[in-house]
């Protein structure tokens, strides 16, 4: 792999993931320790910037992000900002010239990821969302199974990402909460995920019938505070689906899953077989085989656990018998976007696809809205 600079602009809680990715991406495949450098990091403020730049030993900080499109070290943009700021930095970066790694989701809407995705293309610069769920090898090896016929035809599926983060009702108002910088809540934040996993595992969608709601109508608007503001983003989004292959399913996102940290669970069901991804146990994929004799006494038939844990093809540390951890899924997407700008290969998840992302969450919106199933085909 050549020698490649990383700008991040935004250095919150997922950036700092991102930071880590980077670091470990070397080590994971015997790379010389310089072929990937995070050169330089712009924040809020030039202190801030500066505080980021002593964290991640990087020799360039910068409260104005353009600084980072102007130097020649830096081959890609890492965007973590907020959701209403990735169109401006995006549209930037491409006319720069520079690669992009861009947090999901994509933009505020379709009509700005439209804008991304064109002016990405214009300039002929390579793009890649973070999706990292896909990087998973359970997820991986479902991928394969499926590509493989091990499933048939799909009969329906059920995909959902819990998490307790917002149950607490004193939690302040952040730029999560408003839709005027998130877009929406659990659906962007969360949903974005099982969509895209279930995009990845069975293709296009079709249709979509949602409800979204708003479980905590009003927050203090900072910690401590009496006075209270208005939630204007979902906390839970639920959604029927038809896929184009006419599988129906189930995808469900919700910030208020009292007693869980991160429950993201998916099950296809097809007529040859069926499979099953826990994310509490990522080790395995549970898979059903409809040949498995049930005869005598049960047979072979039920449910397997294939052993899945950290198979990552060419890596060489730490072995393949290790469990993958939520950080290492970054590393592998992060890897196979710099070896694509490297070698001059396709790169996936693309801001294509995340547009496709949102433009199936925008017929979620829409649908919600209207009280009726909306065709995706409409909104793209």
């Amino acid at each position: 792999m050549k020698k490649l600079g990383i700008g991040m602009i935004g250095y919150g809680a997922i950036a700092r993931v991102h930071a880590m990715a980077y670091r470990t991406i070397p080590m994971h495949y015997g790379l010389p320790a310089d072929t990937i450098t995070i050169a330089g990091v712009a924040g809020r403020s030039a202190e801030a910037a500066q505080k980021s730049a002593l964290e991640l030993g990087c020799p360039f900080w910068t409260a104005d992000y353009h600084d980072l499109l102007a130097r020649s070290d830096i081959d890609v943009i890492d965007c973590s900002l907020p959701n209403h700021l990735h169109e401006e930095v995006v549209l930037a970066a491409a006319k720069a010239g520079k690669h992009i790694y861009c947090e999901k989701p994509l933009a505020m809407d379709v009509t700005q990821g439209r804008r991304m995705v064109d002016a990405a293309n214009q300039a002929g610069v390579k793009t890649q969302m973070n999706f990292n769920f896909r990087f998973y090898p359970a997820v991986m090896r479902a991928r394969q199974l499926i590509d493989d016929g091990f499933l048939g035809r799909v009969f329906s599926f059920r995909g959902c990402f819990y998490r307790a983060s917002y149950i607490n009702p004193n939690k302040p108002l952040s730029w999560r909460l408003k839709k005027e910088s998130a877009g929406s809540g659990a659906l962007f934040d969360l949903g974005s995920h099982i969509i895209d996993l279930v995009y990845y595992l069975l293709g296009d969608f079709n249709s979509v019938l949602a409800t979204l709601d708003t479980l905590i109508k009003e927050r203090p608007v900072s910690a401590g505070s009496t006075q209270k503001g208005r939630v204007d983003v979902d906390d839970i989004a639920l959604m029927q689906v038809r896929m184009a292959n006419d599988a129906l399913g189930t995808i469900e996102a919700s910030r208020m899953g009292t007693g869980v940290v991160n429950d993201v669970r998916l099950e296809i069901f097809g007529e040859k077989g069926a499979l099953r991804f826990n994310l509490d146990d990522p080790n395995w994929l549970e898979v059903f085989d409809v040949n498995d004799k049930s005869e005598p006494l049960g047979g072979l038939s039920g449910f397997k656990r294939i052993q899945t844990v950290g198979h990552y093809a060419g890596q060489k540390a730490p072995d393949w018998s290790m469990p993958p951890g939520f950080v290492r899924t970054f590393a592998e997407g992060q890897y196979q976007f710099l070896k694509a700008i490297s070698e001059n290969l396709q790169t996936s998840p693309s801001l294509a696809e995340g547009l496709y992302i949102q433009s199936v969450m925008e017929a979620a919106l829409t649908s919600s809205t209207r009280k009726s199933w909306v065709n995706v085909t409409d909104i793209d």
